[in-house]
């Protein structure tokens, strides 16, 4: 049945389009971590790159959730949401009275779901994550990446670290085995972060440092490390081109 006054009727678009992030505008690079005999270490610098940008130099990009340790690369935006959807998840638990909150590893897990269920909808969180945390006197750390691909690890470096900081880590870990320190943990952080800020382009020597123990999550203010320019490797005009 067609109305008298059709002429009159008017379609309009929907206000709001559907949008989806293609492309991460402001992002952040490496995050790294290595476990010792007494807990985790976990480091990240605190520029936000917009583009080949160095735009915003005090970015934060570790969170503590009680226990839990919450690194993030990637899209400074989406991991500032995943936060806040863990920050909702905990007050809800809160919320229950029981006493019980999730660890860890169950954050982590639901990481993962989370991470697979937006990247199924074509709508994915462009981050890569790195959860550490320690309960029941057993150190956890653990990866999950936009795809919701997750695995342990007892060394993790996302980003650029990934090629530059695993190597060093791994040595470290052949080197001292699983009584390692926390100073021989805490200076191979520091040596992988040094040589991310040679190499990567988008990271700055302004670093945050996190431990992660039986007492709970320190984050440490950030702070800048000593670097060395004055390699004849670094200096083009001594550049001997080889043979």
């Amino acid at each position: 049945c067609i109305p008298n006054n059709y002429n009159n009727i008017t379609i309009s678009a929907p206000s709001d389009p559907t949008k989806r992030t293609l492309d991460p505008y402001v992002t952040g690079t490496s995050v790294v971590a290595i476990r010792y005999k007494d807990g985790i270490i976990v480091a990240a610098d605190t520029l936000g790159s917009y583009g080949s940008l160095a735009r915003y130099r005090e970015v934060p990009r570790l969170s503590a959730l009680g226990d839990v340790l919450i690194g993030g690369s990637g899209d400074i935006s989406d991991f500032q949401y995943i936060i806040r959807d863990l920050e909702a998840l905990r007050t809800q638990e809160y919320c229950h009275g029981d006493g019980v909150y999730l660890g860890a590893r169950e954050i982590w897990s639901f990481l993962g779901r989370r991470m697979y269920q937006r990247r199924n909808s074509f709508d994915p969180l462009w981050n890569q994550l790195v959860v550490a945390g320690f309960r029941n006197n057993q150190p956890f750390l653990g990866l999950v990446d936009l795809h919701g691909t997750q695995y342990e690890d007892v060394t993790i470096a996302t980003g650029y670290g990934g090629h530059l900081a695993r190597p060093l880590l791994r040595n470290a870990i052949d080197k001292y085995g699983p009584n390692m320190t926390r100073d021989q943990a805490l200076e191979v952080v520091e040596t992988s972060m040094k040589v991310l800020f040679y190499r990567d382009c988008r990271t700055v020597n302004r670093i945050q440092f996190a431990d992660v123990t039986a007492a709970g999550v320190k984050i440490s203010e950030p702070r800048e490390l000593e670097t060395y320019w004055e390699f004849q490797q670094f200096i083009r005009g001594d550049r001997k081109i080889p043979q």
